[in-house]
């Protein structure tokens, strides 16, 4: 309830007693009392105002709220003195307030104010001139609040100027068509562009990849709320050196508007830092462990098989296993070549064992016949085999015709774009090159990928070379038999 003083009486002014309009047959609607009225009791902020002679003459509901006081009983009343201010403390109090119809502007002040039973409330004030029709004070406003909700306040504010200004991880603020309302400096420089570029653009123009989990996550924020843990996004972003591919953690919350009586979503706050290089870190631990494992198992398994060929085979079959689709092994014709031989005669490889490029399946033993694969000239395998040393090769982006014609023109399986080709070595000795064949599905074959190739070849290099020294031993007791 508010209540003014004018015209020298106090009228209060309420729901329930409206004031009559000095014009009966005029239009209905409020008059200026009943508008007065209502903002001031609107207001979120106490609020009370001081003729010249200090006498209380306003006093909202805010007021009446955090006092206790009601208009009634604090409108006419003289000051703070007696009843909102202890008697020891009204003369600075009021001192302090009065100066503020003399002073430009607004005054602030913490005063301890009393509640109608009996407690104190620390209030912080702004005070300032209310001008009379000469131009003269003619009195005073003061709005107040406690303390602690001012500071409240405060500190929301300062807390959104830090993280729009200073905050070491991304913020940014999407509004309900998921376009970028606010973006800090941190986030724009993660996004590769300036902070008002970025305002109004669609995601997808600022990232090439992980658009639809971001969007999708963003949509689901607004309908239903923050979700209960952060969550890792894998993006890609645009930059003036290329698409840099980027693992953000990102939070994300809902935001409402605190001044509808239903919950309106403004949009949604999100917040994001950039755990790339840790996820990399444990992606590629992971990789590692699981390797190795695999290794370890193969080791094992080959030790159980009575024919060495067949144990290079099982080497093989371990090392596919979410590292390649398809692989062969190939050896070189007449047995191996010594790095001190000089080959008159083309190098020619044999097919010993390869796994179905149709569907899954164990690898198989071939060639028993000895025939050459046909390779052409500059083959990756060859070249491996020439250099003692792993080949990459890959067919690109070229259309999918050109790059199946690139895999048979190789003698690969049709859907092979990615190969790794790793030299078999044993005793000083070239045996042969084993060959990692990766579908379309999978990225190219990298430096880490090269020396886990290596480790499995050699295991298989040296069952091979156990296999030969098998044959001959066997050739040599047949002879001996004889």
């Amino acid at each position: 309830m508010s209540a003014s003083r004018r015209k020298g009486t106090t009228d209060e002014l309420g729901p329930d007693e409206p004031e009559r309009s000095e014009n009966p047959g005029g239009p209905v609607g409020p008059d200026g009392a009943d508008l007065l009225a209502a903002l001031l009791d609107g207001m979120d902020a106490a609020l009370c105002a001081f003729d010249a002679d200090g006498v209380v003459t306003h006093w909202n509901r805010e007021a009446e709220r955090i006092l206790g006081w009601s208009a009634a009983e604090a409108v006419g009343r003289q000051g703070f003195a007696g009843w909102a201010v202890r008697e020891a403390d009204a003369e600075e109090v009021e001192t302090r307030l009065m100066s503020a119809m003399h002073a430009s502007g607004r005054q602030v002040h913490e005063f301890a104010l009393l509640t109608k039973d009996g407690g104190r409330v620390l209030v912080r004030t702004q005070s300032a001139a209310v001008p009379g029709p000469d131009g003269k004070p003619a009195g005073l406003y003061c709005a107040f609040s406690e303390v602690h909700a001012q500071i409240d306040l405060e500190r929301s504010i300062a807390l959104s100027e830090a993280l729009f200004d200073d905050a070491s991880w991304g913020v940014v603020l999407v509004d309900a068509d998921l376009r970028p309302a606010v973006v800090n400096a941190h986030a724009a420089r993660a996004l590769g562009t300036g902070r008002t570029a970025v305002l109004g653009r669609p995601l997808g123009e600022l990232l090439t990849q992980g658009v639809e989990e971001l969007e999708n996550a963003l949509t689901h924020v607004l309908a239903e709320g923050a979700p209960p843990a952060p969550a890792e996004v894998w993006v890609g972003v645009r930059t003036p050196e290329g698409e840099r591919r980027r693992c953000w953690r990102s939070g994300f919350l809902r935001l409402a508007s605190p001044l509808a009586e239903e919950p309106v979503p403004l949009g949604v706050g999100w917040l994001f830092q950039d755990v790339t290089e840790a996820k990399q870190g444990e992606q590629e631990a992971s990789l590692l462990r699981f390797r190795t494992n695999q290794l370890h198992r193969a080791a094992r398994a080959a030790a159980e098989c009575e024919d060495p060929a067949e144990a290079a085979t099982v080497h093989l079959d371990f090392a596919l296993a979410g590292f390649a689709d398809h692989a062969l092994i190939d050896r070189v014709a007449g047995g191996a070549a010594a790095e001190s031989e000089s080959v008159a005669v083309p190098l020619r490889l044999v097919r010993v064992a390869a796994t179905p490029s149709g569907g899954p399946g164990p690898s198989a033993l071939t060639g028993y016949a000895g025939l050459p694969v046909r390779y052409p000239e500059g083959h990756p395998a060859l070249q491996c085999v020439a250099r003692a040393g792993s080949v990459r090769a890959g067919a690109g982006g070229v259309p999918a015709e050109e790059t199946r014609e690139w895999a048979r023109a190789r003698q690969w399986p049709q859907d092979t774009v990615h190969a790794l080709c790793a030299v078999l070595r044993s005793r000083g000795r070239t045996l042969g090159v084993v060959t990692f064949l990766r579908g379309a599905g999978r990225t190219s074959f990298e430096r880490s990928d090269a020396t886990y190739a290596e480790d499995v070849a050699v295991r298989i290099a040296a069952a091979l070379d156990l296999a030969d020294l098998a044959d001959l031993a066997d050739l040599a007791g047949g002879g001996t038999g004889a």
